[in-house]
């Protein structure tokens, strides 16, 4: 499976957005991250559909990662606004099922999201029903963290678990140091923000992350 870099625009300069997201762009950017945070599954507040139809304009797909209480409640009005995959966390619903079914009749394709502490084995039941599976590399909520060392062993787990057709996306301090090891780990997807949007050439430190991480 193909390596791809998405970068997060929780990182980015909300005030030239349209600006920051074409630089990526046009540095081969085919995905775009997008973090949408309520405030309660984590302490930080972000965002809502308007962003995602926001972003609609541009030829890429729109990862969405829904931080939320109950996400299967909201699916349908980010899918609306034009998401191409929706991830949720195992976590934030009792019905995990429930929700991925939500999102892929929403015409959307689906992901589940692991914080550090949840077991791999939490997607054993619906890995067949997922386009990808994300492992959060840091506590989910803030941007900027440090990369949490042990997760290259959980990203093995994970790649073992649902097998070799599933995207395994990595977010949380990835960057030209750490996107390498977890793409030998068996990550495919790898969603940088600080490390992208936080520098004054976004363009050019995707790149860097995109060799880093061998994607072609």
């Amino acid at each position: 499976m193909r390596r791809r870099i998405a970068p997060s625009i929780l990182a980015a300069d909300f005030g030239r957005l349209h600006e920051q997201v074409q630089s990526v762009v046009d540095a081969g950017a085919e995905v775009v991250h997008i973090d949408i945070m309520d405030g309660h599954f984590v302490p930080t507040l972000s965002m809502g559909p308007p962003a995602v139809a926001g972003l609609r304009d541009f030829d890429v797909l729109l990862d969405i990662h829904l931080m939320i209480e109950r996400p299967e409640r909201h699916v349908q009005d980010f899918a609306a606004a034009g998401a191409n995959n929706i991830t949720v966390h195992y976590e934030a619903t009792p019905h995990v099922h429930k929700a991925v079914q939500a999102i892929k009749e929403s015409g959307c394709t689906a992901g589940v999201a692991l914080t550090p502490s949840t077991p791999v084995e939490a997607l054993s039941e619906v890995r067949g029903e997922l386009w990808s599976v994300l492992c959060m590399t840091v506590n989910p909520g803030w941007g900027g963290q440090r990369f949490i060392p042990a997760s290259l062993d959980k990203i093995r787990r994970l790649r073992a678990l649902v097998g070799p057709d599933v995207e395994l996306e990595v977010d949380g301090g990835i960057d030209e140091h750490t996107a390498g090891p977890c793409a030998e780990a068996g990550a495919t997807l790898f969603v940088a923000g600080t490390s992208v949007f936080g520098t004054e050439d976004p363009g050019g430190a995707f790149r860097r992350v995109a060799v880093a991480a061998g994607c072609s």
